[in-house]
């Protein structure tokens, strides 16, 4: 346990305080945590009857560690994966929910194993994922944080109003993509030049 609250002050630290970007379809957030987590936990930290931004910036860096290790890390089941996936499918799972696991299991199965892709961890990816582990040990941690990096630059292609946060102002890495590359060995991380190949399309 005390290996996954490491994880998880790091994942708080890396969001931030509160902020309530009109592009974010999560809605104010704060910690790492929305809105919509907070009023699916019934979290009305006011008493006022409802849960609205004012609640998610009274949020707590405490109360924000106990909702990502339970409700980010526990019930998805993230512990039952191979340790070497554990920060980044956690970390991912914060900034993505069940996407995280969506993006895990196409992984496993363009490493062909037999498994669906339905953003649940059950006795199916778990088995797939610990055979994966097995066969490329030193890889797939890589492996999922590219995945990871190409998830966030596609969904920025799709999504014009994302892109800020995948590419800075001056057209260097935006947060989503060095955020990926925290968890990828530097030998894989995109040269400036390889990030500005990418998004050039975008204008």
């Amino acid at each position: 346990m005390e290996r996954v609250e490491t994880i998880a002050k790091e994942i708080v630290a890396r969001e931030g305080g509160y902020v309530n970007d009109p592009d974010d379809p999560g809605g104010a957030t704060n910690h790492g945590v929305t809105i919509g987590t907070m009023r699916r936990l019934g979290m009305d930290l006011n008493g006022d009857g409802k849960v609205t931004s004012q609640d998610v910036r009274q949020l707590s860096q405490a109360q924000a560690l106990e909702i990502f290790i339970e409700h980010y890390f526990a019930r998805p089941r993230i512990a039952a994966l191979p340790k070497v996936l554990h920060a980044s499918v956690f970390d991912m799972y914060v900034n993505a929910g069940s996407g995280a696991v969506r993006i895990l299991q196409q992984l496993l199965r363009d490493m062909g194993e037999d498994v669906s892709v339905d953003g649940v961890i059950g006795p199916q990816t778990i088995a797939a994922a610990k055979r994966a582990a097995t066969k490329a040990p030193d890889h797939l941690a890589d492996a999922y944080g590219i995945a990871r990096r190409n998830y966030y630059y596609a969904l920025a292609d799709r999504r014009p109003s994302s892109r800020k946060y995948a590419r800075r102002r001056d057209g260097g890495k935006g947060g989503w993509i060095t955020r990926a590359e925290e968890f990828i060995a530097p030998r894989y991380h995109l040269s400036d030049a390889e990030h500005e190949a990418r998004v050039a399309a975008w204008g």
